[in-house]
């Protein structure tokens, strides 16, 4: 059986969660050196979540994004150039510079934001659906959200919303298994969060985030039935974070050699390339002239974020208010 994607699609699917991987991994090595403000997390090892999902996405349908962000920006088109000044808090950032690590957004892309506010995005893309559906303009909204998420009033709210008024929505849980550091077989009553879906009275779909055709397929039908008018769709992608909640977390939570048990048996970018490769659809000469021109595209990206201005005085006020 041959991927559902041809060649173009395959290389793009890689290039997406390549550019991801090396983004994260370099942040996690510049952040150590103190240069970088602010807090990060990072979305190393769960690639072929955002990257599955939002290949089916157009520059008009939007997403809403968590304080994990950085996957769901590039995934959807945001700049990694761009994104990389941001976190680095430079002018020449996605925002300015201004926004940093947890507040990365680009509207002409369909990205409505990551965000510090934890279940914050639920509301949000009901908002962008609702446009959508009053407009007969066919968009759908994507909310990604976490398994500490899964447990706030926003989502719940949210899911009721959307199937209320059948508003084209996927609610995306991403399930890491931890909520910062507790883990989500004390926080979540319910073995699956896609459980909860027959409570809103939508399907509740569950599929493994390491493996991105699983994620692209379950993807591709909810994105199809929200389009067609049918609803929102919960999908659960259970997947795992390679790094800490945060940078500096030492994840003492997680059990000795977890981490690197999932790197060598279930990285997402290893099965994608072990997959394709086995199967004649790519080449390993294809895998590796992507991950060379993406380590140079990074490389590029920090030498430029250091040098580049940081925002100027003048600028402290602007993008706080609206002038009507």
């Amino acid at each position: 059986m041959t991927s559902p994607l041809n060649r173009e699609a395959l290389l793009q699917a890689y290039r997406t969660m390549r550019i991801i991987r090396d983004f994260e991994e370099r942040v996690h090595v510049d952040f150590a050196t103190g240069e970088i403000p602010g807090f990060v997390h990072l979305y190393a090892g769960e690639e072929a979540s955002a990257t599955g999902i939002c290949m089916h996405l157009n520059r008009k349908d939007y997403i809403a994004s968590t304080h994990r962000g950085h996957g769901h920006c590039i995934a959807k088109g945001v700049d990694p150039v761009g994104m990389m000044a941001e976190i680095w808090g430079k002018a020449t950032g996605t925002c300015k510079g201004k926004g940093g690590s947890m507040h990365i957004a680009d509207l002409e892309v369909g990205m409505l934001g990551a965000n510090g506010i934890v279940g914050g995005g639920g509301p949000l893309i009901c908002g962008t659906a609702l446009a959508s559906k009053v407009r007969g303009e066919n968009n759908v909204g994507v909310c990604f959200f976490g398994d500490g998420a899964s447990n706030q009033g926003t989502i719940f709210e949210a899911m009721n919303l959307a199937s209320v008024w059948k508003l084209p929505v996927i609610f995306v849980a991403e399930n890491n298994g931890y909520a910062e550091a507790t883990s989500s077989n004390f926080s979540v009553a319910v073995d699956n969060i896609a459980d909860r879906a027959s409570a809103f009275g939508m399907p509740g779909v569950i599929v493994d985030g390491f493996d991105f055709f699983a994620v692209y397929e379950a993807a591709g039908e909810a994105i199809k039935r929200a389009r067609e008018g049918h609803g929102p769709t919960l999908l659960e992608v259970k997947l795992s974070r390679y790094y800490g909640h945060f940078e500096g977390d030492q994840q003492t939570y997680r059990a000795p050699g977890e981490v690197q048990k999932l790197r060598e048996t279930k990285d997402c970018l290893m099965q994608f390339a072990k997959r394709v490769t086995s199967r004649g659809e790519l080449t390993m000469a294809d895998i590796e002239a992507i991950d060379a021109e993406v380590k140079a595209m990074i490389d590029a990206s920090v030498v430029k974020a250091k040098a580049d201005p940081l925002p100027a005085p003048s600028e402290l006020m602007t993008d706080v208010y609206v002038s009507y």
